[in-house]
Parts: C-alpha cells; sequence; structure tokens
C-alpha cells in the first residue's frame, strides 16, 4: 500500500510536470507509454513457450525463430507513417515553407509503404518448417497490437495538439471515475457488476457516474479559463510560462439561454428579482458527454484488460510502475477514451476552414513553379494595390 500511495503521488506529480513544461514532453509522454504497453503486450506471446507443429522438427540448439527486431521493426514503421501524417497536418505552415522537409511531405505515403513492405518481406524470409503455425499467430498479434495501441496512442497526440484541454480533462474523467467507483464500492457496494472483475460494483459504477457528471463540469469550466489548455498548437516550444495567444474555438464562448416564459416568472418569485436567461458555455454541455463515455464505456476496455490477463491466466501485464503492475493496467480505459475523444471533436467540435498552411500545401502540390511564380506577382501587385507593399 506504501510503496502504491508513493508512486500514485510520483505519477501525478511527473504528470502535471510535463503538462506545465509544454506539448511536446506530453507528446513525448505518450510514446513513452505507448511503447512500454507494446511490449508488455507483445511479451505475452513468444514463439519460445510454443512447441513446433510436427514432432520430427528439432529445437535444440535453435533460436526463436521470430526475432524481436522484426516487432519493433513494425512498431516504428507504424509510429513514422502516424506521426507523419501529422506532423504533415498540423505543422503545414512549417513543412511547405522548408524546401529540406518538402520531400518529407510530399513522398510520406510512399515511403511508409516502402518501409512496411520491406518488413513483410523479412517476416516471410523469417518463415520456419515447423512453426508457421505460431509465426502467422503471431503475425497477427503484433498487427492487432498496434492497431489498439499505437493507432489509439496517435488519436491521442491529436487531441493534444488541438489543445491540452482535449488530453487533460478526458484522461482526468477516467481517473476521476476509477477513483470514484472505488469509494462508492467500498462504502456501499453490495452487487457485484461483471464476473471479469469480481470487486467492481453496481453501486460503485452507479455512484462514480454521478459522481464523475459533476466533477467533470468544475473540472473542465476551471481549465478552459486559460488560453495554454484551449489553444491549438502553432509551435511545440511553448510552455505555461509563454503567451499563448489564439481566437477561441466557439465552445469556450459564453452565451444565454433564454428561459421558458412560465419557467422565466416562477423562478423570479422565487428568487425575489428577474430571472431572463442562464449563462453557459457550450463547452459545458460537451463535458458531460465525456463524464457520460468515461462513466458507461470507458471501464469496459478495464472490463477487457481484465478478461486479456484471466486468458493469460496472469496478475498484471508488467512490472513497469512499482505497486501498480504494468503500463498496460493503468492506460487500459485510457486509450478507449482518447479515441472517443478525437473522433466526438472531429465530428462536433473541431472548426474546419481555410488556413494558411493548407493553401500552401496546395500551392506547393498543385502548382508548377512557373505557376508559383505567377501566383507570387499577382499577389505582390494586389498587396501593392491595397498600399501593404511598397516597391
Amino acid at each position: 500500500m506504501i510503496t502504491r500511495t508513493l508512486w500514485t503521488f510520483i505519477m501525478i506529480g511527473g504528470f502535471v510536470g510535463l503538462l506545465l513544461m509544454g506539448h511536446a514532453y506530453m507528446i513525448i509522454l505518450v510514446m513513452l507509454c505507448q511503447a512500454l504497453v507494446y511490449r508488455e503486450v507483445t511479451a505475452l506471446f513468444s514463439l519460445k513457450d510454443h512447441a513446433p507443429d510436427t514432432v520430427d522438427i528439432d529445437t535444440r540448439g535453435q533460436k526463436d525463430p521470430w526475432s524481436k527486431t522484426l516487432n519493433w521493426y513494425f512498431f516504428a514503421v507504424t509510429n513514422y507513417f502516424l506521426y507523419g501524417e501529422s506532423i504533415i497536418y498540423y505543422f503545414k505552415h512549417v513543412i511547405f515553407t522548408d524546401g529540406q522537409l518538402l520531400p518529407f511531405a510530399m513522398n510520406h505515403r510512399i515511403i511508409s509503404f516502402t518501409l512496411y513492405t520491406i518488413g513483410f518481406m523479412g517476416f516471410v524470409m523469417s518463415l520456419q518448417r515447423g512453426y508457421l503455425k505460431q509465426q502467422f499467430g503471431l503475425f497477427c498479434w503484433v498487427h492487432m497490437s498496434l492497431l489498439l495501441i499505437v493507432v489509439s496512442s496517435h488519436f491521442i497526440v491529436n487531441n493534444i495538439l488541438e489543445g491540452l484541454i482535449w488530453f487533460w480533462v478526458p484522461a482526468a474523467l477516467v481517473i476521476c471515475n476509477d477513483v470514484f467507483a472505488y469509494i462508492w464500492g467500498i462504502t456501499l457496494g453490495r452487487t457485484p457488476l461483471i464476473k471479469l472483475s469480481p470487486k467492481k460494483t453496481v453501486e460503485g459504477f452507479v455512484g462514480a457516474f454521478w459522481s464523475t457528471l459533476i466533477f467533470s463540469v468544475l473540472w473542465g469550466s476551471y481549465f478552459m479559463q486559460f488560453k495554454y489548455m484551449i489553444c491549438p498548437v502553432h509551435d511545440l516550444g511553448v510552455s505555461i510560462w509563454s503567451d499563448v495567444q489564439c481566437v477561441p474555438n466557439p465552445v469556450f464562448i459564453r452565451r444565454e439561454w433564454e428561459i421558458w416564459a412560465p419557467l422565466r416568472v416562477f423562478l423570479s418569485q422565487i428568487l425575489g428579482r428577474p430571472v431572463a436567461v442562464i449563462p453557459y458555455v457550450p463547452y459545458q454541455l460537451h463535458l458531460l458527454v465525456f463524464a457520460i463515455f468515461a462513466s458507461l464505456v470507458a471501464p469496459f476496455g478495464g472490463f477487457f484488460a481484465s478478461g486479456f490477463k484471466r486468458a493469460f491466466n496472469i496478475k498484471d501485464f508488467g512490472h513497469s510502475i512499482p505497486g501498480h503492475g504494468g503500463m498496460t493496467d493503468r492506460m487500459d480505459c485510457q486509450f478507449l477514451m482518447g479515441v472517443f475523444t478525437y473522433v466526438y471533436y472531429s465530428s462536433f467540435i473541431r472548426e474546419h476552414h481555410v488556413t494558411v498552411g493548407s493553401i500552401l500545401q496546395s500551392i506547393v502540390s498543385g502548382l508548377s513553379v512557373e505557376e508559383q511564380l505567377e501566383l507570387m506577382k499577382d499577389l505582390k501587385k494586389y498587396m501593392q494595390g491595397r498600399g501593404i507593399l511598397m516597391d
């Protein structure tokens, strides 16, 4: 208990410290977590623990026919592709004005496909008679791990780039729900919730739901006041001490809800003063959606992990965090929450408009050099006509 409590405060302190240091440090943290989770999950399946398909294969003195190098090669290639896509999308204004980075942006996908093809060929060349079934099983296992871990982490990093609040608040809601489920469970818990997790109770589940709803509005409403939290990233060098400025997303702009006339009269009589509108911020309504997901759906990521551990007859995925088990034991719900946050944000909150970066991308990739020079001349003529540029 002492070890678990100590490392809980160490993790919280380290997390908050990295949050204050800036977006780049949070991205490094996510990448480190995904690497640890990937290592723990892929370590569960090793050909050293399997007998060959046929009894006439002599395994004495043979090495594992599946090299760990190939596992990590696919991991690196997947990260290269996904994070390269993010860099190109979020930093167009830098990529398409730097001649050295332009070849990377223009050929990123063909480079990624070529690298993956090399790994695929390496896998085929590593196939050995007697281990074919296990090797193909591990091939599928690695790709499933990449889908569930690396792709999910990619969405979490995109949340960070859209604004720290889209990472910080959803992650806090998952932690809050887990804590309140434990508190309500040990105080009122009587009815088992699911067989995969015998310690989970219906009372804890319901109590955590309402507690998380209240916490979400209070927690999110506080942090939405800071530009550092709500502004999308344009410079990875910013920190809490930087003067971050941006035009806030409309969901952070305060609005007023006009009260229904009969209810307006009723409230005015009770309060003894006229009440016509109720001020609110649209982000607070979205917080309720995040809280509902964190309470009703995200815990199933933990139940999934519990079933996973039962299938392999293990207590924890690893020992990365003293007193807490492996990194997978702490990140199971966060992956699900991070993907939902990105999908929800992209569908209902993100603003879609033309940016300098997107225009640069169109110019560089769609116009010839002669057309680019012609565009520059016309733009210069236009600016001079407006009195903005002088000869």
